[in-house]
């Protein structure tokens, strides 16, 4: 065919013709360009790159509404800690040496960078083991109590029922004591009267001279009651010694008293203690139960679970800092003794190139080389691809120092800049093959390929840019950085297909055609059957059998769809990583020892309406850990911090299962409900937070947006469609068809990650909920992808119809115009997400085995059975446009046909 000039019609078409043919004239210099730009991109990463995070946010959400609370209010609250997880392999408890050796492997931590600290989980679970004994001991003691106490009284009883016996004799014997003195006094006193009277008598009747006879019986007579005298004093000293007694016998009845009241007090003193305490002592039973099943080492002594404390969030503690834990703790690994740890304290950098991925290139290249017959050909795409993987990915990850980015960010854009980037260059090449065949000049054909399938790639990739753009419509910062960094992927694949690709076709010359295609250049009939697809006239199995290619679609992606009903979004745990990486031996070692549970932690806020001391703060305690713990998803409330002003109360609660189950995700939802409780209670509101109720918080923020972006993504394609169709029943059929692909596709991601189907195949060895964000990735890219394909195989039965084919006759050419370029990018796609299926990355597989889904369904079944039927249903009214709107649309050259000075079909 003889060189051609392009048209005045298509700007575009003109611009991509012309940039064809300078990238053709200037071929070295810009090859040189781009290997500048990928020197200066990797060049900026290297300089500027920083650390990818492992974990993501929404601002807005409730958990990260307390997170930005706790950062200005609670500062320590915010610092991050990694799990470490000792075991011993030999089904032996932990002896006091190995203990001994964790415990200087954890000091020896401390002093590195960014780490404030440790918990040794001996040292805890000894205080803990120690505080429930004492709680033991304790109720053990108060138990006993009273029956002791009841029986000191009983005895103290006893006791002063003795004294008073005692007392009572005492008085008896005290007032026989007094009536005998009192008689003593009678009868001395009547004895000394007798005595004096006898005495006066005597010395009467001596001194009259009385005889001694009548003396003698006076005397006698004295003599008697000097006798009772004697008696009398004589009785007196033993009443004087009786009272003695009686004074001795009183004083220890006194004493006795005295007793009484020091041991009725030291009773009384015992139950007030013993009501006093009781408070106390519930108090802490409450506390104790809450965290009864909480553990640092378990039960069987085999398991020990440690923490890294650092001194900022995980989020910005450098790779380097981590490691240097992981290394210095990996030294004490024997033969007896395990060590592993959680993910936070082992992410680091994806690997952009695994053996999955590795893989799908290499059938990319197979599928490539099939197409084209010759490895120089077939080369090209995959080069073009990797350069601009190279420049974008490095691009982007330049940005990581200064802009918090997942580490599933840049994957996304090595995915698709792998895909897009093989399957434009490989658009633009069969384009320039295809014209070199009917004998286009070289420079001539690079530049009208340039400009006619380069039209439709920059179309394509516009539509794909456009779609991921949009993520960031959802209001969702990292969802949108994805979708920006994705969309910059794409952008660079459509320069590099528009530019590097023109100049290395120019270089290359006529050998991007093997030795028998070149042998048969400018032959007529080589040159016709260039210039025309093979048998473009023989009708396609959809035209022939149109309600089988309708139906069987159609069932099987319905039958694909059912699982979506059940689907749960969600963010990987370390029970999806691969069984033979450290973060999933974490996860199942703390699952076995201490409950699922432990792996995911909620951390619930208490806000305090006054700051408590004493009693009362544990009062409060125990009242918030009781009302969270009478939700029986709950296995432990631990009361973890204070805030120094005393308001806020940090509760570590421990559910019952893992992070990623529906009853953890109920149970988020349970505690917040709860803060309507103690409001009313106790004028305490709760905050939840925590990776987990984060985790829980995105995927519902995600699955909320879903349903309005998957409906923006409809309208957008009916719009697109319509531009370049001119047609109302062709938009609405690809549209609907568009939207089978989304509902199987994800059907079949929730049947393989969320159900485990196939999972053998896929490693899926612990299925769990979907990827929070992977269908709004998956809707956006297979929108894109799907809007290519039915632009290739469309835009060719627009054509023959408007040049007079009937319905039938264009699709027919159509499908054998464009069948086979779309059915090897397809299996390009295909291969290459399908390679992202089997990445390291957990985050990545489902979004690389949702877009191979997608692609395969929507190429394979939609696009070339499923619309072409219903196209062939329709007949005419499949391209019905109100002559109206006709006017008012603009006019979409999406092939470029301005620039053919005459239909190459």
């Amino acid at each position: 065919m003889p060189p051609v000039g392009p048209s005045k019609k298509s700007v575009m078409a003109n611009l991509l013709y012309k940039l064809g043919l300078f990238s053709a004239r200037r071929a070295w210099l810009v090859l040189a360009a781009w290997v500048v730009i990928l020197g200066v991109s990797v060049t900026s990463f290297l300089t500027f790159g920083g650390t990818l995070s492992s974990s993501m946010s929404i601002a807005g959400t409730p958990s990260q509404v307390v997170i930005d609370d706790l950062k200005a209010s609670f500062p320590v609250a915010s610092h991050g800690s990694g799990q470490v997880i000792f075991h011993k392999t030999n089904g032996q408890p932990f002896t006091a040496a190995e203990r001994a050796t964790i415990g200087r492997a954890l000091d020896s931590v401390t002093s590195l960078p960014a780490v404030t600290g440790v918990q040794n989980p001996f040292e805890t679970q000894a205080k803990l083991d120690e505080n429930r004994q004492k709680l033991v001991d304790g109720a053990n003691t108060a138990a006993d109590a009273p029956a002791k106490l009841r029986d000191a009284q009983r005895k103290l009883n006893d006791g002063k029922k003795k004294l008073d016996e005692a007392q009572a004799s005492l008085d008896a014997g005290q007032a026989k004591l007094d009536a005998g003195a009192k008689k003593l006094k009678t009868a001395l006193a009547d004895l000394i009267a007798k005595e004096k009277q006898v005495t006066g008598a005597i010395a009467q009747m001596t001194a009259a001279g009385a005889p001694a006879s009548q003396i003698d019986p006076l005397k006698a007579s004295l003599a008697q009651i000097r006798g009772g005298l004697a008696t009398v004093k004589q009785q007196k000293v033993k009443l004087v010694s009786g009272q003695a007694s009686i004074f001795a016998g009183q004083k220890k009845i006194d004493a006795g008293r005295a007793d009484l009241v020091s041991g009725q007090q030291k009773i009384n003193e015992g139950w007030a203690k013993l009501k006093a305490n009781a408070p106390k002592l519930a108090t802490a039973q409450r506390l104790m139960k809450a965290i009864k099943n909480f553990r640092t080492v378990s039960v069987d002594g085999q398991t020990a679970s440690a923490s890294v404390l650092f001194s900022k969030p995980m989020t910005s503690v450098e790779t380097g800092q981590k490691q240097a834990v992981v290394d210095a703790l990996t030294k004490f690994r024997s033969k007896n003794l395990q060590v592993e740890f959680a993910s936070e304290l082992t992410r680091a950098m994806p690997s952009l190139a695994g053996p999955g991925e590795i893989a799908g290139l290499i059938i990319a290249a197979i599928v490539l080389f099939v197409m084209l017959g010759t490895l120089v050909a077939a080369g090209l795409p995959v080069l073009s691809a990797l350069i601009g993987v190279g420049v974008s990915a490095t691009a982007a990850l330049s940005f990581s120092g200064v802009v918090e980015m997942n580490s599933t960010t840049p994957m996304l854009g090595v995915m698709l800049g792998l895909a897009v980037g093989i399957d434009y260059s490989l658009f633009i090449l069969n384009r320039h093959r295809r014209q070199l065949k009917m004998g286009t000049d070289v420079r001539e054909s690079i530049g009208l390929a340039n400009g006619t399938s380069g039209n439709a790639v920059v179309f394509a990739g516009l539509t794909v840019i456009i779609a991921l753009a949009a993520l960031n419509l959802t209001g969702i910062g990292f969802l949108g950085l994805m979708g920006t960094v994705a969309a910059c992927a794409i952008v660079v694949a459509v320069l590099i297909a528009i530019t590097f690709m023109p100049a290395l076709l120019r270089l290359l010359g006529m050998r991007v055609l093997n030795r028998k295609e070149r042998a048969l250049v400018g032959n007529v009939e080589a040159q016709h059957e260039a210039e025309e697809p093979k048998n473009a006239h023989k009708p396609v199995f959809v035209t022939k059998h149109p309600w089988l290619a309708i139906v069987v679609p159609m069932i099987v992606m319905l039958i694909a769809a059912q699982p979506i009903g059940a689907m749960r979004l969600g963010l990987p745990d370390g029970s999806s990583e691969a069984v033979t990486s450290t973060q999933y031996k974490t996860f199942k070692l703390a699952s076995k020892a201490f409950g699922e549970g432990v792996n995911g932690p909620i951390v619930v806020v208490a806000t305090a309406p006054q700051k408590y001391t004493g009693q009362e703060k544990l009062n409060f305690e125990a009242n918030i850990a009781d009302a969270i713990l009478a939700n029986h998803i709950v296995s432990a409330a631990i009361p973890a911090a204070v805030s120094k002003d005393g308001t806020k109360y940090l509760f570590q609660v421990i559910p019952k299962q893992g992070p990623a189950s529906a009853s953890t995700q109920q149970l988020v939802f349970d505690l917040r409900d709860l803060s309507k409780v103690t409001e009313k209670k106790y004028q305490t509101s709760l905050g939840v937070t925590g990776l987990a109720a984060s985790n829980i918080d995105i995927a519902k923020k995600l699955g909320d947006a879903l349903p309005l972006y998957l409906g923006t993504v409809l309208l957008l394609s009916m719009i697109l469609l319509i531009l370049v169709f001119r047609s109302i029943l062709v938009p609405v059929i690809a549209s609907a068809g568009f939207l089978l692909t989304v509902l199987a596709t994800l059907g079949s991601t929730v049947a393989v990650f969320q159900w485990g189907w196939l999972g053998q195949v896929f490693d899926i060895h612990d299925p769990g909920p979907v990827m929070s964000f992977g269908p709004t990735i998956i809707i956006g890219v297979v929108f894109g992808l799907a809007m290519d394909y039915q632009l290739f195989l469309g835009s060719g039965m627009r054509e023959a119809y408007v040049h007079g084919k009937s319905p039938r006759e264009a699709i027919d050419f159509g499908m054998h115009l464009s069948r086979a370029v779309v059915v090897a990018a397809a299996i390009i796609m295909v291969s290459v997400f399908g390679g992202f299926a089997f990445s390291e990355m957990t985050s990545v597989r489902p979004i690389g085995f949702g877009l191979a889904v997608g692609v395969l369904f929507d190429a394979f079944l939609v696009r070339l059975f499923l619309i072409p039927g219903l196209m062939t249903v329709l007949g005419k009214a499949a391209w019905w446009m109100p002559k109206w709107l006709d006017r008012v649309l603009p006019e979409v050259d999406v092939e470029g046909a301005a620039l053919e000075g005459k239909q190459l079909h």
